[in-house]
């Protein structure tokens, strides 16, 4: 008898005999999921095959989107924290730090 609750079907019948569960506990949130409707495409409902496969690839973009903004997070954090520490330790006074700046922005 299939236990549709603990072992749906669709996530215990891979031929490798690996449950689902047993990657996707392991992984965040969205690559779980896209491992998960990777996993299943077509087998729940073969009618929402291609729907499955859409879904995948939503959780894998907005995997990337959390990515790319924790990249950004961090090199902008770094940047700040450096021209701080920077800043703290060179030695110059603040009108020298703003020639040196605006001569960076005027490319010199």
């Amino acid at each position: 008898m299939t236990d549709n609750v603990n072992h749906p079907k669709h996530f215990t019948s891979d031929p490798s005999g690996i449950e689902c569960i047993q990657i996707t506990r392991h992984r965040n949130f969205n690559i779980g999921n896209a491992i998960k409707y990777l996993w299943r495409a077509g087998l729940k409902d073969e009618t929402k095959h291609v729907e499955d496969l859409r879904k995948a690839v939503w959780y894998i973009e907005d995997e990337i989107k959390r990515l790319e903004k924790l990249r950004t997070e961090k090199v902008e954090a770094y940047t700040t924290r450096g021209v701080e520490r920077w800043l703290s330790t060179s030695g110059l006074t603040a009108e020298q730090i703003a020639e040196y700046m605006r001569n960076i922005w005027k490319g010199q």
